[in-house]
């Protein structure tokens, strides 16, 4: 890795050993840095703090070895990126404005990316984690993650049926607690309904009646109108003598007639006056008939209003834009929720039906989520118990407490009622007798501070072993031991990084001597910037490192000599 502007580093190269490394240096030096960085190649969040005061942005870039078909490699290429050499070079900038860019094989990618991307690259295990470890619900996914598909194929069924028998239980209780509520509400539906029907209206019948009701009123001046209208088109029967518009437009006609053949134009103009008289008569004769068929019945009048009234008083009631289709379409949407309202005694028998079926396939879930759960806990709690052997813990035992909680309100498994939650019903609980002779207890209260890092590194060993990564990030995960225990957690990482990557950021001696390289990260101050860099340690540099982490002095000649001793025993143990 390549790191620039972040924290106190300026500009530092990150060099790591393909087996095992360790990164020291004083207490503010800036190793956490180192851990940050591989975090924002992993998609961590980007903070601006982090920018070193100053620049304009920190810069992380890595350059990550691995197979063409290796999954982050081809997730990587489907996202357009190339690999380099058999390597897939990542970066990632975080601008002191808080903007953040990734970049995969050279493509500009989401950063989502490199979270996935994450996953099939580095488990990162620090002291965070450590501490979630000690809530029994942490413990029980760690358990669930170690069994692999053994626990997640029925968790997942489990999962399924759990959502359906929740929304069932939602759905019989609402119809049941609002049963009243409900009831009332088929009853105004029904009136609704009762009263639209006694009315029958039919879809624009309020707008056909509104115009025969304004015929109807106007009958009389209607009428005369149409009788003037005739007699100016086609004359008065009692005045035979009266000029009238056909008699004018039959005259024009005949004059243009005894003419045409001389001129077309006014050949044209005939035929169309021709036309004209035509229309003249079919107006005319329109005219006569609707004088006569006008129905002037104040009898049909008053009916009209009388349906108008009835139809006018539901769009009021059921009517949102008060018109009678509108009328229609609440009936059909008001029938449609009675049949709903008035199959709740149906729907409960189903869903009662339906809810007592999923408890019993959520019982059998269950059962098959605990039996796999017991069968990894044994596995897991022997594989941890056989790590603290290698941990100066040789008489310490771990075992993995199962238990369901009852719940009176839970469902009936064997004559007791279980809770079930999300992810089955039972509780995993990691326990510790530390000694022979002493009863187990949960980790957090039966290990002391230096055996609680050893079991929590050996936990964390167990779980590395079954992540299909290739390089592991150990974060003073061994904070809290020291001596000859701090000594076989330093062989135990080394033995690790002989079939993966390892890297420790670590205090103790004890541990960077077991390490193929080591990275000291150091702090210099010229009076006005605080910078820190970081340095491959080989030979003499590294034995004066190790006795500053053995005395706090580098000059110390004991410490010199220890550091020595430390570096002969680990090439040694590493040799065998």
């Amino acid at each position: 890795m390549r790191i620039r502007s972040l924290g106190v580093i300026d500009d530092a190269v990150v060099e790591l050993s393909p087996g095992f490394t360790a990164v020291t240096g004083e207490t503010g030096a800036g190793k956490t840095m180192v851990v940050t960085s591989l975090g924002l190649l992993l998609g961590g969040r980007a903070d601006p703090a982090l920018v070193r005061i100053g620049a304009k942005a920190a810069v992380v870039e890595g350059r990550i070895v691995m197979r063409p078909d290796a999954p982050a490699a081809v997730r990587a290429e489907e996202a357009g990126a190339e690999l380099d050499d058999g390597a897939l070079l990542i970066s990632r900038t975080v601008s002191a404005e808080g903007r953040s860019r990734a970049h995969v094989g050279g493509r500009s990618v989401p950063v989502g990316l490199l979270g996935e991307l994450a996953d099939d690259l580095v488990a990162v295990h620090g002291q965070t984690d450590q501490q979630g470890l000690l809530r029994p619900a942490r413990q029980r996914q760690a358990l669930d993650r170690y069994a692999g598909d053994a626990v997640a194929v029925p968790l997942e069924k489990y999962g399924s049926a759990y959502r359906r028998l929740r929304a069932v239980a939602v759905e019989l209780d609402e119809i049941t607690t609002r049963a009243r509520e409900r009831a009332q509400e088929a009853d105004l539906l029904r009136f609704g309904l009762d009263e639209i029907a006694a009315v029958e209206p039919v879809a624009g019948e309020d707008t056909e009646l509104a115009a025969e009701a304004e015929r109807l009123g106007h009958a009389e001046s209607l009428a005369s109108a149409a009788q003037v209208a005739h007699a100016a088109l086609a004359g008065h029967p009692e005045d035979p003598e009266g000029i009238d518009a056909n008699t004018l437009v039959a005259g024009a006609h005949r004059a243009l007639e005894s003419v045409r053949s001389h001129d077309p134009v006014l050949g044209a103009l005939a035929e169309r006056i021709g036309e004209l008289g035509i229309l003249l008569g079919d107006v005319a004769g329109e005219l006569a008939g609707y004088a006569d068929d006008l129905d002037a019945d104040p009898l049909r009048l008053a009916a009209v209003e009388e349906r108008r009234a009835a139809l006018t008083q539901l769009t009021r009631k059921y009517g949102t834009e008060s018109t009678v289709d509108a009328v229609l379409q609440w009936a059909e949407r008001s029938a449609a929720r009675l049949l709903e309202l008035d199959g709740d005694d149906e729907r409960i028998t189903e869903l009662t039906a339906e809810r007592d079926g999923l408890r019993s396939e959520l019982s059998a879930l269950a059962q098959a989520l605990t039996d796999a759960r017991v069968e990894a806990a044994t596995r897991f709690a022997s594989a941890v118990t056989q790590e603290l052997a290698s941990l100066a813990m040789p008489h310490a035992r771990v075992t993995i407490d199962i238990r369901q909680t009852e719940d009176p309100d839970g469902v009936d498994v064997d004559g007791r009622a279980v809770a079930y939650g999300p992810s089955g019903a039972d509780e995993v609980e990691l326990l510790l007798a530390p000694h022979p002779g002493a009863q187990p207890r949960p980790i957090a209260k039966g290990a002391s501070g230096g055996e609680l890092s050893r079991v929590m590194l050996a936990v964390e060993v167990v779980f590395a072993g079954s992540d299909p990564v290739p390089t592991y990030l150990f974060d003073e995960v061994d904070a809290g031991v020291g001596g000859k225990a701090a000594v076989e957690v330093g062989r135990r990482l080394a033995k690790l990084a002989k079939s993966a990557q390892v890297v420790v950021v670590t205090h103790l001696p004890q541990v960077a001597a077991f390490a193929d390289r080591q990275l000291l990260v150091e702090k210099t101050n010229d009076g006005s910037v605080t910078r820190s860099g970081v340095t491959v340690l080989e030979g003499e540099d590294r034995i004066r490192e190790l006795s500053r982490m053995l005395a706090g002095h580098e000059d110390s000649a004991s410490a010199r000599a220890h550091a020595e001793e430390l570096l002969a025993a680990a090439h040694a143990d590493a040799s065998t």
